[in-house]
């Protein structure tokens, strides 16, 4: 494994750099466009007082909150395809977006705070979580197909839910539902703990990154190369279902992210696990802090959801993917 370790290095360090330009470009251009230099000076402590408001205080939490939830998603991806071993998985795939959009929407029905609406979605993913992997496993032997089956039909079933809370939903109330639907980051709470998980899902994934490239080959041949394949697809199932309630709860729910940056990664770098893991986190990040930056700004002083930039994005670029990948 040593000699194939360099090679991961400069992909790493070149997306990181593109992190960077994102974030830059993310807390520079808004209403009030922000020079190179005045953003200079007001990173090296300098600067005038609005320019620090507008940095510190409104758009570089959000653009961080931005990159840590699309790297939730990215790593959320890439973890859901080698445990389905299906390029068109995604981390909402399994129902869990459908069971925190119940949760959050039922807060907001109910006239909750934001604190209350987020700790909602939270709880309502992670109810999905156990009643997905608790119907799949049942009685009997676990696979990928009948993960994947129970997940569409409890994501089907969430979809009926939602659909009739809509229904019901006072008219004063249901564009802040839809807003938050389509994914939105205007509310977001801060970076905080979107950042801490997505250090702690790449510290604790990454190292696995030799037994997940075997593991896509499929159960047996990773069985018979020693694997413990039990334990470990329990592991990325409850590891992606918990940074997939964190992106969630934190931004609502915003679509092909977790599906196109995996994908796009293994047809550019390959299929290590080494190198699609940590790509995915900072290519998630780049894509949804771009994405979020176009909401802001498109139609300004308007904003839309994140969600539907990402959908227009995410769309065409994935039919291009599968027409050249064929």
């Amino acid at each position: 494994m040593r000699p194939a370790l360099p090679r991961l290095w400069p992909p790493l360090l070149l997306l990181s750099l593109v992190g960077v330009v994102s974030l830059c470009l993310a807390v520079a251009i808004g209403s009030v466009s922000i020079a190179p230099m005045d953003l200079l000076a007001v990173l090296g402590g300098e600067g005038s007082q609005l320019h620090r408001t507008l940095i510190f205080d409104l758009r570089l939490p959000r653009a961080l909150a931005a990159f840590a939830v699309g790297g939730l998603l990215g790593v959320a991806g890439a973890l859901m395809q080698v445990l389905l071993r299906n390029p068109l998985a995604d981390p909402y795939v399994l129902g869990l977006s459908g069971g925190a959009a119940v949760g959050a929407l039922s807060a907001m029905l109910l006239g909750a705070g934001v604190a209350w609406v987020s700790g909602s979605a939270f709880v309502g993913a992670l109810i999905s979580m156990v009643l997905v992997f608790g119907l799949a496993h049942g009685t009997g032997s676990w696979t990928p197909t009948r993960l994947l089956l129970t997940g569409v039909v409890v994501a089907a079933g969430w979809g009926a839910v939602i659909t009739f809370m809509l229904a019901i939903s006072p008219a004063e109330r249901i564009p802040g539902m839809l807003y938050w639907l389509m994914g939105d980051l205007a509310y977001a709470r801060g970076p905080g703990p979107a950042t801490t998980a997505l250090i702690l899902v790449c510290l604790l994934t990454i190292p696995l990154g030799r037994s997940l490239n075997v593991l896509a080959k499929g159960p047996l041949q990773a069985a018979a190369l020693g694997v413990s394949v039990r334990p470990l697809t329990w592991s990325v199932y409850i590891v992606a279902s918990l940074i997939t309630a964190v992106a969630v709860t934190t931004a609502g729910s915003i679509g092909f992210v977790g599906l196109v940056v995996p994908h796009m990664l293994r047809l550019i770098l390959g299929n290590d696990q080494r190198l699609i893991l940590p790509a995915s986190a900072l290519g998630g990040g780049i894509l949804l802090t771009l994405a979020d930056t176009l909401a802001r700004t498109m139609l300004a002083p308007e904003q839309l959801p994140v969600g539907v930039i990402t959908a227009m994005l995410g769309v065409p670029t994935f039919l291009y993917l599968l027409y050249r990948s064929r």
